[in-house]
């Protein structure tokens, strides 16, 4: 019940868009620390974040709550995604730096604008830490956007962001997920990770379908690694509502 407090019921219904999202919990007795959330922040943008908050149990869901709570009233003051990102950097190296116990958490944090005319939606986001944002097309093709490096956010009293811009084409869907995804360990004696290239290739394999069969997509993927699986994942899809998509 509390790990589903942490998270949002459903996603908002946003014109000229679709959204899908999934949350693997590693352990029912065990509190995870990734988040996520879409909410639209004036008439014409909406903002994303998803991240991942280090530890476990009720420490790292307090994080987690505040983390969410901050960049969401970030989000509404300023939605730039680097200034989102630096608020919440100050907001826990203040509250946890001194308390003998720090806090920090890899984030990735932007928003997207749907153009009606064309049916594009551009995206600008940042990272702090966080592996990086996937982006589908309609073409059969998969890419890591580029954002390399990005200090965890909370770790230092102020830190350097990695910024990223993308236009998102019918067809074409962004994938957000955290790192219990590629860290997933794989193999008879599963020693080995997963791995960036490994989703890259996965994730070539599911361009031009719907966030939602994405989403499905690496739910079983997810499933697949058994217990090669023992950190939470979440993962979040978006993509330009579809004029003409093939059937899959």
């Amino acid at each position: 019940m509390l790990q589903r407090s942490l998270l949002p019921d459903t996603l908002p219904a946003m014109p000229g868009m679709e959204a899908a999202a999934y949350y693997h919990t590693a352990s029912p007795d065990r509190l995870g620390g990734d988040f996520y959330d879409v909410f639209p922040v004036d008439g014409a943008r909406f903002a994303f974040f998803l991240g991942d908050v280090c530890g476990k149990g009720p420490q790292a869901a307090a994080v987690t709550s505040l983390t969410r709570h901050t960049l969401r009233a970030a989000a509404l003051h300023d939605p730039d995604p680097v200034s989102a990102l630096t608020i919440l950097n100050r907001v826990l190296h203040a509250r946890y730096s001194a308390s003998g116990d720090p806090r920090y958490c890899t984030a990735v944090f932007g928003w997207f604008q749907p153009d009606p005319a064309t049916g594009e939606v551009t995206v600008h986001l940042a990272s702090g830490g966080h592996p990086p944002v996937l982006v589908l097309r309609a073409d059969g093709t998969a890419e890591f956007l580029p954002t390399p490096g990005g200090l965890l956010v909370g770790i230092l009293p102020s830190a350097p962001f990695v910024t990223a811009t993308t236009v998102l084409a019918p067809g074409d869907t962004m994938l957000l997920y955290t790192d219990g995804l590629t860290e997933a360990r794989t193999g008879t004696d599963r020693t080995t990770l997963f791995g960036d290239e490994a989703l890259l290739a996965f994730a070539a394999g599911q361009a031009d379908t719907s966030p939602r069969a994405v989403v499905e997509a690496v739910t079983a993927l997810l499933e697949s690694f058994g217990d090669g699986l023992d950190d939470d994942t979440a993962v979040v899809a978006l993509s330009p509502a579809p004029r003409t998509r093939h059937p899959r």
